[in-house]
């Protein structure tokens, strides 16, 4: 039986005793249940419902939950795999390619098997579709091409006076 205050996961049940979150352990099986993992299942599709998401925990499969030994070697490889792709997508930042969107990938593989995961990603889309919201605001959009315009019109001046100035001649040839 594991014990623990765990708001996140978003359990209503609780320990009399102590006041912490009793919460299923990681075969799945909430204490005092003697049906294994199905009615950890069923309280999983109602967890994390307030904001609309899943709930929250492992998305392993049942059998991999059972033994723990295979579910730990299971968050292993799932968070090898993660580290690799978040690896690849910090590497494209400079690069050509697409970083952010393979961060987010690998984020997405740490979300299948971790809670902190899961919160960051749900964190990320509430920022996202905030900002989409703000972006579509007229005065914003006005404001952005107000600043859009003002930034073309200070680089075809800077450019107006380098060609004024040096004309079309090739930076390499200036001293010539």
């Amino acid at each position: 039986m594991t014990v623990r205050s765990d708001k996140a996961r978003g359990n209503a049940g609780g320990n009399t005793r102590t006041g912490d979150a009793v919460v299923p352990d990681e075969s799945g099986a909430r204490p005092g249940s003697g049906n294994g993992g199905e009615a950890a299942g069923e309280e999983r599709a109602d967890e994390g419902t307030a904001d609309g998401g899943r709930g929250l925990g492992s998305r392993a499969p049942h059998f991999i939950r059972r033994s723990r030994p295979l579910h730990l070697s299971w968050q292993v490889a799932v968070f090898l795999v993660g580290l690799a792709v978040v690896g690849a997508g910090v590497v494209m930042l400079p690069l050509p390619g697409p970083g952010w969107v393979v961060i987010f990938l690998g984020m997405g593989i740490w979300a299948t098997e971790f809670v902190w995961a899961q919160l960051a990603l749900r964190w990320t889309r509430r920022k996202v579709a905030e900002a989409a919201q703000k972006a579509l605001d007229p005065k914003v959009r006005r404001r952005n091409i107000i600043l859009t315009v003002i930034g073309l019109a200070v680089i075809a001046g800077i450019g107006a006076w380098y060609l004024s100035r040096y004309g079309l001649v090739m930076p390499w040839k200036i001293g010539n």
